[in-house]
């Protein structure tokens, strides 16, 4: 319905009404994945659309693969406590607010509420010392002992690693269980970085041998860095923006790159990570559109809707791609 609002500016009349379009296209694109909509739909669209993909030959010949890579972890014991304890508090504090279907004025504050609650599990499944605001030694999470391993597979196939994460905390507590766990201490580029010291940091790790790994904030490094000395990417945690992603992504796969890029998306497997990323996989079908929304969607959920998205469940052990 997106391009149906844009389109009847661009070209008044092209896809009729908008029920019309709905009945036409959205409907059986979305609902029905309906392979002759679809392409119908590109062959009306194709003369007012211009993509240019670095994927495309035809433009860049000399650029290498990107390979995407989901990587899912495991809670730890101590972190599926503190996980469903966590959730179960915040689907009390929920329930008293009430469905913003039904009472608009509580819409604002129980996005809030969800918002909260995604930052909260989130750094749970990064690190519960994170969330409870404790020190932590030593890796304490599934994905950090995750991190670690991978960390060692790219040392030995000798690739340089970016690691994004959204959280500063966590980038500082990666720093600390890297440095124990290998004996080097990798620099975290974050937002309160001086640009001087930003520009060392590039420098060091596009061009010193032994530093290995760069831990950078998504929001302090997701764009304006050329850094193809890293031919693999960790997502440590998900934004849930392909577009954030992609950009941060394309520190490392950009021109000038010589290996192909391995992009590692970590998920925690049976957490609400799981299940938004596989909502995203579905959208993504979609003409590879890009969900620029951000996760404002999910406070309009009801009760029992976020409880069924959040909530535990038996995941198989899932440990590699």
């Amino acid at each position: 319905m997106e391009y149906w609002s844009i389109l009847d500016i661009v070209q008044p009349d092209l896809f009729g009404s908008a029920a019309d379009f709905e009945r036409t296209f959205a409907r059986p694109i979305e609902s029905e994945r309906d392979a002759a909509a679809a392409e119908a739909f590109r062959r009306l669209t194709a003369p007012f659309m211009l993509r240019r993909l670095k994927s495309d030959k035809s433009i860049i010949s000399d650029l290498p693969e990107k390979i995407s890579i989901d990587r899912f972890t495991t809670l730890t014991p101590e972190q599926g406590v503190l996980y469903q304890t966590t959730l179960e508090e915040a689907m009390r504090r929920l329930s008293s607010v009430g469905d913003p279907k039904e009472v608009k004025d509580s819409a604002i504050r129980r996005r809030g509420l969800v918002l909260a609650l995604m930052t909260a599990l989130k750094q749970i499944c990064n690190s519960p010392s994170q969330y409870l605001g404790k020190p932590a030694p030593r890796p304490d999470s599934g994905k950090a002992a995750a991190l670690l391993e991978l960390l060692d597979e790219c040392r030995t196939a000798k690739r340089k690693c970016l690691v994004f994460t959204q959280f500063r905390e966590t980038g500082a507590r990666l720093q600390e269980w890297i440095e124990a766990a290998t004996g080097e201490r990798p620099d975290f580029l974050e937002g309160s970085v001086p640009a001087k010291e930003r520009q060392r940091m590039v420098d060091r790790f596009q061009t010193d041998p032994a530093a290995r790994v760069f831990i950078i904030s998504i929001r302090a490094g997701g764009t304006g860095l050329n850094l193809t000395a890293a031919s693999a990417v960790i997502h440590y945690d998900l934004w849930w923006n392909p577009a954030v992603e992609a950009q941060a992504t394309d520190r490392a796969f950009r021109i000038g790159q010589r290996r192909d890029v391995l992009v590692y998306r970590f998920v925690t497997a049976g957490t609400f990570e799981e299940k938004i990323n596989a909502m995203l996989e579905r959208k993504r079908e979609l003409a590879e559109l890009t969900v620029s929304t951000g996760e404002g969607w999910i406070g309009d959920l009801s009760d029992a809707e976020l409880e069924d998205l959040f909530k535990l469940s038996d995941a198989p052990e899932k440990v590699g791609a």
